[in-house]
């Protein structure tokens, strides 16, 4: 990656709106049709020491295929294609990636469909690296690659008079890639201001087990007194809530929810 490796290294997520994972096949041997998944997520992780640290993961949701015919979308997405009932991710994870040249790649990996997986090597050119309206910085890939979809239980067929197929067999998969990098933290670790609070994050935002109160046994155990019933009674006075400001805990127990939620869906989003 020469002498961009400092500033491409680091943590990146794919930016679906400006991405695309398509594909292209053959109808009635004599025109081409073309479909995309609209529903996307992926990352890549460059390792500063260069490609073969690297690696690229990419998930589609099957049934966000689209070829802008309603009647053959659903066709795809039945048993007799992706069966996306059964099967609604497709699925990629590197193994190796090359560099074959200056900006091009080969990324080799497992791809699976219909829970299906096979190794595919992928030609990958680097198409540039720029900043955003907003700083972001981008890069851009692109790539083809020719399988054949019986490898992967997409057999549906239907002959033709001619001695030709409806469908052709081979069909080129197409990738058009715009990943944004995300920040490092100040502490320079990678993309770290955009993790899920881990401690959090298991439970929901639930009380666990480290959250309840010590019960008279604790105390007992941990030599600490117990407490003066006549103390801890609540005065009648003083107990009632103040309906002023009754709402203001919930309201901010609400508002730390909402946040952490937004954290959490933000992990693919591109960042501003």
């Amino acid at each position: 990656m020469g002498a961009l490796d400092g500033e491409l290294a680091g943590e990146w997520v794919f930016d679906p709106a400006h991405s695309r994972f398509g594909f292209s096949a053959r109808h009635a041997m004599v025109t081409r049709v073309r479909g995309a998944f609209n529903d996307v997520e992926g990352r890549m992780h460059v390792d500063p020491d260069g490609p073969a640290k690297s690696f690229v993961t990419v998930r589609l949701r099957a049934a966000s295929v689209d070829t802008r015919h309603p009647q053959r979308d659903a066709h795809l997405r039945s048993a007799d294609f992706f069966d996306v009932e059964r099967y609604p991710d497709i699925v990629f994870t590197s193994t190796t990636i090359q560099e074959a040249e200056e900006r091009m790649y080969m990324v080799v990996g497992d791809l699976t469909i219909r829970g299906i997986t096979h190794e595919v090597a992928i030609p990958i050119e680097r198409v540039g690296v720029e900043r955003g309206a907003d700083g972001e910085l981008r890069v851009g890939f692109e790539g083809t690659r020719r399988v054949d979809r019986r490898a992967w239980g997409l057999e549906w067929q239907v002959p033709l008079d001619t001695g030709g197929v409806l469908v052709s067999e081979r069909v080129t998969m197409e990738f058009e890639i715009s990943a944004v990098k995300r920040p490092d933290a100040p502490d320079g670790t990678p993309g770290a201001d955009t993790a899920p609070d881990v401690a959090d994050a298991g439970d929901g935002g639930r009380p666990d087990a480290d959250d309840a109160p010590a019960s008279p046994a604790d105390d007992a155990s941990t030599g600490a007194a117990a407490p003066d019933p006549a103390a801890a009674a609540p005065d009648p006075a003083t107990a009632a809530p103040d309906p002023a400001t009754a709402g203001a805990a919930p309201a901010a127990a609400r508002g730390r929810h909402r946040a952490l939620g937004a954290r959490r869906a933000s992990w693919f989003r591109p960042r501003r």
